[in-house]
């Protein structure tokens, strides 16, 4: 017997017959009508060249061939009720699953400090495994597996394929120490251009605010150039340099150092800062549920 030419259907059929031992009662039980189940019964006959069961009295009774059949087709039947077509659960409470997340180091230091208190509430057994790179590698990750969300401003990702949820937008603001020798509440274009500034280059990563000015053909004098954001925190804190940065980024700073922001003197651009993954985790419970999460803590509907 080739098990591609056998309807699995037929083992329900035959599991009923061996639950029910009738013919109308098996039938009602699947939802068939009676002629249906005969002809069912007729083809699983045909299948194993046996009778299976047959009239005794008010019952059909199985036949040896159906007895010894009996317990292993219960077990295919169950395990496919029960592994194949229920779907698959998630609890957050009891789960010790890895997830794996493509963030630069900005999302890493404003999502997550929040993102582990939360899991630490609602999920103490999961875990997070984060990513950077550079950005045109974003895609094949999140195609692949190698990242299974992604937190941040991924243009590129804006693709078929790919599912997307705004978290919020943020502007540019400029940073600078709390006791700025020539700066106040204001920053006019003549001391914006006149300052110190300290400008970050994330590794294969776009700086829009860069990429803006010189496309305004505003030239300033840059005397440091970092790799990471991480790194403005202490320069800017301890001399008169400046950086335009993202307002959220700027929000964490202040936050945790000594240092405050001013508007810049030119309307900057707007970041749109998305969460996504790719089509293969669309489904997923426990993705879905993070996602969830995410969204739910870290949404802001005004610009930032």
């Amino acid at each position: 017997m080739d098990i591609r030419s056998v309807d699995l259907n037929l083992l329900v059929v035959f599991e009923a017959m061996r639950q029910h031992r009738s013919v109308t009662r098996a039938a009602e039980a699947l939802g068939l009508s009676q002629p249906a189940m005969s002809a069912a019964l007729a083809r699983l006959r045909t299948l194993f060249d046996d009778a299976l069961f047959v009239r005794s009295g008010a019952q059909m009774s199985p036949t040896p061939r159906a007895e010894s059949l009996g317990s292993a087709i219960h077990r295919v039947v169950q395990a496919i009720e029960s592994d194949i077509l229920l779907p698959t659960m998630f609890d957050p409470a009891t789960s010790t699953r890895t997830f794996t997340l493509l963030t630069p180091d900005i999302a890493e230091m404003n999502f997550l400090p929040r993102l582990l208190a939360h899991l630490s509430e609602l999920a103490p057994g999961v875990n997070l495994k984060t990513l950077a790179m550079p950005r045109h590698m974003a895609a094949s990750a999140l195609e692949s597996g190698a990242a299974e969300l992604a937190i941040g401003y991924f243009p590129d990702l804006h693709r078929a394929g790919f599912y997307q949820q705004r978290l919020f937008r943020s502007s540019h603001v400029c940073l600078l120490r709390k006791q700025h020798g020539s700066i106040g509440k204001k920053l006019s274009m003549k001391q914006f251009l006149s300052a110190s500034h300290a400008v970050v280059h994330p590794d294969g990563r776009e700086h829009v605010f860069e990429r803006f000015i010189q496309e305004k053909g505003i030239q300033r004098r840059v005397v440091v150039e970092l790799s990471h954001f991480m790194s403005l925190l202490p320069i800017v804190e301890n001399s008169d340099i400046i950086a335009t940065v993202p307002k959220d980024l700027a929000d964490f700073f202040v936050h945790h150092g000594e240092v405050r922001y001013v508007d810049a003197p030119v309307k900057p651009p707007v970041i749109d800062v998305h969460l996504f993954w790719h089509q293969r985790y669309q489904k997923d419970m426990a993705h879905t549920w993070l996602r969830k999460l995410v969204y739910e803590r870290f949404r802001k509907d005004k610009v930032s």
